[in-house]
């Protein structure tokens, strides 16, 4: 049964929220909306870079009505609203807009009974809070990647949607590109023989936004218009400072594990599809990472970890790879999003243009990560990238970034998902979170 509580309750149980980075985008504006029923009626928490990217794609989505934004920081939230505003003002050429909500608080988007479906794109470090009440709250949820900031909050998160019964897609859109889904069917279907390897090659550093890594920067005074208490949320309590929020988190430990999961979670997300494991997890883990000493980004510059998998495959995760997806066949290769190459280059471009037979295995068929949500969302059908799989592509960054941390092998079981004989380890797949915010 769905849990629908009125504003004055969720108030006053839930925990507090927060959000992310610059808005873009053009207004297209559509026809005339398909009626009531056939729509999904929307809120937009975190409307910074990405989730102003798929805000706009939701807008342009004429099943869809945004009727509500939120970010913490209120000049974002804002702009998004003067948006969403703007948009069915020229959709309905009526020459004022339908008042969209805005709000810091993504607690009043949940409250409201009218929502069916909310965009969580805020930090890593808030998705599993704010994904966890929304499900509760009766919200089906597109929650962008990495799902989780930690491998127990991906479960809670897992646990969560099955519970009330939601649709959660998981913004990892590589699950909807169809050049993709064709290379990995032909290695699922022994196109390059056996496979027998897996590469996984990342970027190195730091994509710094409006700052520099070269020192850790004093304490400021909190903007106007900031909600920074919020923007930390289950992190731990610490000074605000500019280079700490918005797009730059991503390079510091309390939010994020740089580009292990950051890009990690896209890429980890494919190998895991091609090699048919994307609902289990590697059984073993070795890593070596550096790690900032100094400065304010502690995140890793640069890893090698190694994953080992029930049936004796291995995953190679590293910054010494060429960027991509690399599957390595007995009788030759596949290469997604080599650099310099085609998006899909192979050892014979023959094998490119082998075509999947009737009973060979099909892999979920998507044309748009957020379209297919608006799909399932009506049919109540499972989406491109479920809670499950979306939890199992955040939790392999995880399980490497524990192996890196400590800087030993580990052994996992995926099935318990919990490390092998060590407590150690174990104590690190959940952190601790800043009352009050709780899941």
């Amino acid at each position: 049964m769905d849990y629908n509580p009125n504003r004055r309750q969720f108030l006053k149980h839930a925990a507090v929220g927060l959000a992310a980075a610059p808005l873009a985008g053009a207004l297209r504006a559509y026809a005339e909306p398909p009626p009531a029923a056939a729509r999904v009626v929307m809120g937009c928490i975190g409307v910074g870079g990405q989730g102003g990217g798929d805000m706009q794609v939701f807008l342009n989505d004429p099943r869809v009505q945004v009727v509500a934004v939120c970010d913490v920081d209120l000049g974002r939230a804002q702009a998004a609203g003067k948006t969403v505003d703007a948009f069915y003002a020229e959709r309905q050429k009526s020459g004022t807009g339908a008042g969209c909500q805005v709000t810091q608080d993504f607690r009043e988007v949940l409250a409201r009974p009218d929502i069916d479906a909310v965009l969580v794109a805020t930090p890593d470090h808030t998705h599993a809070l704010i994904t966890v009440l929304a499900a509760r709250a009766g919200k089906d949820i597109y929650c962008e990647k990495p799902l989780a900031y930690s491998i127990a909050e991906g479960r809670a998160v897992v646990n969560a949607t099955r519970r009330h019964g939601r649709i959660l897609q998981t913004g990892t859109q590589r699950r909807s590109d169809g050049r993709i889904r064709h290379a990995c069917e032909l290695v699922r279907n022994g196109r390059i023989g056996e496979l027998k390897r897996t590469v996984v090659g990342l970027p190195r550093g730091f994509q710094i936004q409006n700052g520099s890594a070269s020192a850790k920067p004093a304490p400021q005074p909190v903007p106007a218009g900031f909600d920074y208490d919020r923007w930390l949320g289950p992190a731990p309590e610490v000074p605000y400072t500019p280079g700490r929020c918005h797009f730059n988190f991503r390079w510091i430990l309390d939010y994020g594990e740089g580009y292990i999961s950051d890009w990690g979670a896209h890429y980890l997300d494919v190998a895991h599809w091609g090699m048919g494991v994307d609902l289990t997890g590697p059984t073993a883990a070795t890593a070596k990472a550096a790690f900032p000493q100094d400065g304010l980004y502690d995140a890793p510059t640069e890893f090698d970890i190694t994953y080992t998998y029930a049936n004796g495959m291995t995953l190679l995760c590293s910054t010494e790879q060429a960027l991509g997806i690399l599957f390595e066949g007995s009788t030759g290769w596949i290469h997604i999003e080599k650099p310099g190459a085609p998006h899909v280059a192979a050892s014979d471009d023959r094998v490119l243009r082998s075509e999947i037979a009737p009973g060979e295995i099909h892999l979920y068929r998507s044309g748009s990560q957020h379209g297919n949500f608006i799909d399932c969302v009506l049919s109540r059908q499972e989406p491109a990238a479920p809670a499950e799989l979306g939890h199992r592509s955040a939790s392999v960054c995880h399980v490497g970034m524990i192996a890196a941390r400590l800087g030993r092998p580990l052994r996992w079981d995926p099935a318990t998902e919990h490390f092998v004989d060590d407590a150690a380890a174990d104590r690190l797949v959940f952190r601790p979170m800043r009352y009050p915010w709780v899941i």
